[in-house]
């Protein structure tokens, strides 16, 4: 079944893969569901609080791709370490000084703040270096010894920098045993939002048969986010010229607010349009490859998981969830 075929209408309501579960969030609340290690569905739903309900002005385009990216990076480390419970490490050591510490004199619900934004420090820490910071002083490392290099075709090679060290990264991740099946159940979640997204009843048979790769992914958004940090830094450093890396890497920087920006905005563009759009499928092609890296073939145990989590979010108000 083709992408055209699969989408009758387009749904807001997307998902983030767990340790044998899903997250799916709708326009009124979110659902993590999780298949313990008896083999059982357990189910946590919670009402959605949007941030540009207190501050309007956060809803705004070009500035509310930030913010949703922010709090889907939040609310995604929260279920992921939620899931993780389910199946603790039976191999960890007896508490160490340290942890009884932590325990004894922070509340245990501040702790697992702190721990929540230690991990989004440090993942978007972690993705700045890689994809922004690594490339330009690669760039800059290798341009050192060729003296006189046009300020054009040093944009083309830390773009396609950018592009090489996201692809391995992609490749990497996927040939890890213990994100094979987080894989899988990544692939049930596109599976059952498009089979949803078909108006077909909502069963294992129905899912099973569509598409994993879907247009309004996190890893084409990934994708796109630096195709367009490529676009914009060679249209800034166009105008104004500089080569020196570490006020290259500054200025993509003060830039990546806009380019998350843009990047959301274009992806709204893109789920309205892809079924019908020519150019929209095209300028979707790179990314719906990538996730031949990112999601995997799942079995019908994950596709249950899926479908009840997309079930918890259905929202009663019918079209309230369009696109």
């Amino acid at each position: 079944m083709d992408e055209k075929q699969a989408c009758a209408f387009r749904t807001s309501i997307g998902g983030q893969a767990l340790i044998e579960g899903i997250l799916m969030r709708g326009p009124e609340k979110q659902a993590i569901v999780v298949r313990d290690q008896n083999g059982q569905l357990v189910e946590k739903v919670e009402p959605l609080k949007l941030v540009k309900d207190r501050y309007p002005v956060l809803g705004l385009p070009l500035i509310r791709g930030t913010v949703n990216f922010l709090s889907a990076m939040v609310q995604g480390v929260r279920a992921l370490m939620y899931s993780a419970e389910f199946y603790p490490d039976e191999d960890d050591a007896a508490p160490s000084k340290f942890d009884q510490w932590l325990e004894a004199h922070i509340p245990s619900k501040k702790l697992e703040e702190l721990v929540i934004v230690f991990a989004v420090v440090l993942g978007i820490g972690m993705s700045l270096f890689l994809f922004l910071m690594l490339p330009t002083l690669l760039t800059g490392a290798l341009l050192h010894f060729v003296p006189g290099f046009p300020l054009w075709g040093r944009n083309v090679l830390e773009g396609l920098l950018k592009i090489a060290i996201f692809l391995l990264y992609l490749i990497f991740c996927s040939r890890q045993k213990d994100i094979y099946r987080v894989f899988q159940y990544h692939g049930a979640e596109h599976k059952t939002i498009f089979c949803y997204e078909a108006g077909l009843p909502l069963t294992v048979e129905n899912v099973r048969i569509q598409p994993r790769h879907h247009p309004r992914c996190g890893t084409s958004f990934l994708f796109v986010v630096i195709f367009v940090s490529i676009l914009v830094s060679g249209v800034v450093f166009g105008i104004w010229p500089m080569t020196n890396p570490w006020w290259r890497t500054l200025v993509h920087l003060l830039l990546l607010p806009l380019v998350v920006g843009i990047t959301y905005e274009f992806n709204r563009w893109v789920g309205r349009h892809v079924q019908e759009s020519r150019l929209a499928q095209i300028l979707t092609a790179p990314g719906l490859w990538m996730q031949n890296f990112t999601t995997n073939e799942p079995d019908d145990s994950m596709i249950e998981c899926a479908i009840r989590s997309l079930e918890l979010v259905i929202p009663d108000e019918k079209g309230k969830d369009t696109w």
